[in-house]
């Protein structure tokens, strides 16, 4: 997200070499589990803001975070299931995006 002024930087297929898709997996798991609101069990938009700032993305927008609910919300319940979450962390790293059949076979072995 770079129009609010948060620029994604695609860590994401280093991430991928140096855990391998298992452990990359794991860490999206972990990711989702510290965004999410833990009441109801899902990402929204207001604990996206409460909690960004522990991945980095300090300073997020109401607009940013909007903006991202309503990207990966594919079930239109309003937040962001984990497999929603990680549908939208592939879709936002153009590296992964690359390798993503490959990518997929393995995470769905993980699931």
């Amino acid at each position: 997200m770079a129009n609010g002024g948060v620029v994604f930087e695609d860590y994401f297929p280093l991430m991928v070499e140096k855990l391998g898709t298992d452990g990359f997996m794991k860490e999206l798991s972990k990711g989702f589990r510290l965004l999410m609101d833990e009441e109801k069990g899902m990402i929204t938009e207001e604990s996206l803001k409460r909690n960004s700032d522990a991945l980095g993305l300090k300073g997020m927008s109401d607009e940013d975070a909007r903006s991202m609910i309503r990207e990966g919300d594919q079930d239109g319940d309003g937040g962001l299931d984990e497999r929603e979450f990680c549908v939208l962390m592939f879709r936002l790293s153009p590296g992964l995006m690359k390798d993503s059949e490959k990518l997929l076979e393995e995470s769905l072995e993980y699931y």
